[in-house]
């Protein structure tokens, strides 16, 4: 009784410290403390369990692929024909398209996502941030199937009168349709990362004379950089590992041609395109599955690895 009551005194009197540190040097033995301990480390060690039995499996087919494939025949090859007469697993045709894919969806979601994250927290009123916030996010919640659809339907068309060339399957609707999809992932984590610029540094522009303009693009971007820096790398990271659209809208056809208008196949497109059945199980086209993931998988690890270290580089701490 006499601990507490020093422990609500210092509480009251202000000494957060000393209250933190007396909580901190052990933890509780209450029994609802050790069991949310307990599920907290159950939770946490499923997330990792699953991530290595992803790794196992992905792994371990592929080694299936790469037995009867050189991996730098695989790596560096120019043709990606697994159902030909004679087959070919060059991997280069589907690492291109997958990333004009994902440079062309960041092309439109990185300035529009950006300038809506800017304008919705620096300059609108508060009436039209309510309004306008939910209606970018919504953009997020549409099923890509839905945005493929569109692109086939009514992008293409409308690019045909600017660009009579255009193929039915093309990289540059399906690239539009994927920057529309992730720009609320950019507009969304740019927004947060502005938001907790320190009102004291804004203010400290201002009593310079400085203008509204120069506030924002000199301070409070300049301050907010690490996050919007990884918000413009996840973005592209998702417009890597985007399926359906790019199915529907950029054809099947693998190429190193960047050619937007014209078709391409990307590394997911391919995933489905050998999971519709066509393969037998345990052929050499059925662990073309794996090792294009295992592609995949260490082609999302590498950009979010560089999303850490850029953040960790740019990151401005505040007191």
């Amino acid at each position: 009784m006499k601990d507490n009551l020093q422990i609500l005194t210092e509480a009251v009197r202000g000494d957060r410290k000393k209250v933190f540190a007396r909580y901190g040097q052990k933890p509780s033995k209450a029994p609802a403390e050790r069991i949310i301990r307990w599920v907290l480390r159950i939770l946490g060690g499923m997330t990792v369990g699953i991530t290595a039995i992803i790794i196992y499996i992905l792994v371990s087919d592929a080694i299936g692929f790469f037995r009867q494939v050189n991996f730098f025949d695989f790596l560096l090859g120019t043709q990606w024909e697994p159902f030909g007469f004679e087959k070919k697993f060059g991997v280069l045709p589907l690492l291109s398209g997958t990333l004009m894919i994902a440079l062309g969806a960041s092309a439109v979601a990185i300035p529009f996502g950006l300038g809506t994250a800017i304008y919705l927290t620096q300059y609108s009123p508060p009436w039209f941030r309510e309004f306008a916030t939910p209606v970018v996010e919504i953009l997020g919640g549409i099923p890509t199937v839905v945005y493929g659809y569109f692109a086939l339907v009514t992008v293409t068309p409308v690019l045909g009168y600017f660009f009579p060339e255009i193929e039915v399957f093309n990289a540059l609707s399906a690239s539009i349709v994927v920057g529309i999809s992730i720009l609320p992932m950019v507009s969304s984590l740019s927004s947060d990362s502005l938001r907790v610029v320190p009102v004291s540094i804004k203010n400290a522009g201002y009593a310079l004379g400085m203008s509204r303009f120069h506030v924002v693009t000199k301070i409070i971007v300049p301050a907010a950089v690490s996050g919007i820096v990884a918000s413009f790398i996840l973005a592209f990271a998702r417009a890597v590992g985007e399926t359906m659209a790019v199915t529907l809208a950029a054809g099947a056809t693998p190429t190193t041609a960047w050619d937007y208008l014209h078709g391409i196949q990307t590394m997911t497109a391919f995933i489905v395109q050998i999971s519709l059945g066509d393969a037998s199980a345990g052929s050499i086209e059925y662990f073309t599955r794996y090792a294009i993931g295992l592609t995949l998988f260490v082609l999302t690890f590498g950009f979010n690895f560089l999303a850490t270290r850029i953040v960790r580089r740019f990151r401005e701490v505040y007191q």
